[in-house]
This record gives structure tokens, C-alpha cells and sequence, in this order.
């Protein structure tokens, strides 16, 4: 008797890699090179471990396209956000990445440098707060203070339109679809 054992298929990821317009930061950010190097690392090792846990889901594709969009804004040439961008635009899963924060843990960092952000003042810090407190939001919907501050950042702006971070140019924001 012979018995063959199949992998079950990988799935199929349709991603239009994002088209990387560089960084929209200048000098009136208030993090440090390197710290906005570190951010967009975690960001994209989070988008690659959340694609592989929900196995390519759509869900988890957009979170992750929102994420890497982020990403590429603090650091464009940030090696992981290249690599999983790269490898998504391929079809590949990319690898999962171990001693990545727990997605709570990584919401509460998100909501924290938010909160520094904001106090620091000016647009460019008060855009990128809003950013970070939406994903943080959307990275874990049960942090109430995340949740919480996003849906008032919403009502007061509107949604955050991730197709302009992404260069999906021409693409309705989902919050905005109605």
C-alpha cells in the first residue's frame, strides 16, 4: 500500500507591490533616522507574520499593504519592507519572522509613539500620530484607547486614505466606500 501525502496548496496572493515613492518625511518629524528605520522593520516583519498566520487572507493582505505603505514612508529603503513587498508581488508567502511583538504589544508601542508625536506638535508629526493610532486600531481592535482615539481622529478628519501612502492612485479608501 502506498500512501503519498500532499501539502495542502499554498494560497494565492494577488498583490500589486507597492510602488515605493519614497519617504514623505523631512526633518520636522520628531524620530531619529534610525528610530524610523526600527519602526518600519517591525512593520514589516508584523505585515509579513500576519499574511502567513491568516494564510494570504484578503484581510490580511490590506493590513498589510497599509502597514509596508507606512513603512515605506519612515524609511524607503528599509531591507525587510523591500523584501516582503517583493516577495508578495511574486506570489511567495514571505518567511515568518520570530521575536516580532505580539500584535497587542505592537499596538500599544504604535499608540505610545503616537501619543509623543501629537505632543511634539506640528503637521507632519500630527499626520504620522494619526497614522500610527489607526493602525494601531486596526492591528487590535480590542485596545479601546487605540480604538478609541482612531475613531476620533476619524470623525474630526475623516478616514485615513492608505491609497495615497501605497500609490494606489484612483482606488477609493475602504472606509470611505459606502
Amino acid at each position: 500500500m502506498l500512501l503519498t501525502v500532499s501539502a495542502a496548496p499554498a494560497p494565492k496572493i494577488e498583490w500589486k507591490p507597492i510602488e515605493n515613492p519614497g519617504g514623505r518625511v523631512s526633518r520636522d518629524l520628531g524620530m531619529l533616522d534610525s528610530e524610523r528605520d526600527e519602526y518600519a522593520t517591525h512593520l514589516a516583519s508584523q505585515a509579513a507574520n500576519l499574511v502567513v498566520d491568516q494564510k494570504a487572507s484578503k484581510e490580511a493582505l490590506e493590513s498589510a499593504r497599509h502597514m509596508l505603505a507606512l513603512a515605506f514612508q519612515l524609511s524607503p529603503r528599509n531591507k525587510r519592507a523591500v523584501v516582503v513587498n517583493f516577495q508578495l508581488g511574486k506570489g511567495l508567502l514571505p518567511e515568518k519572522v520570530d521575536g516580532v511583538l505580539g500584535s497587542q504589544a505592537f499596538a500599544r508601542l504604535l499608540l505610545t509613539r503616537a501619543d509623543l508625536l501629537e505632543k511634539q506638535g506640528g503637521s507632519e508629526n500630527t499626520s504620522f500620530a494619526r497614522l500610527f493610532v489607526a493602525l494601531a486600531a486596526e492591528i487590535d481592535p480590542r485596545n479601546e484607547d487605540a480604538v478609541y482615539a482612531s475613531e476620533l481622529h476619524r470623525l474630526d478628519h475623516g478616514p485615513v486614505d492608505w491609497n495615497v501612502l501605497s500609490g494606489d492612485k484612483g482606488k477609493k479608501a475602504k472606509e470611505g466606500d459606502d
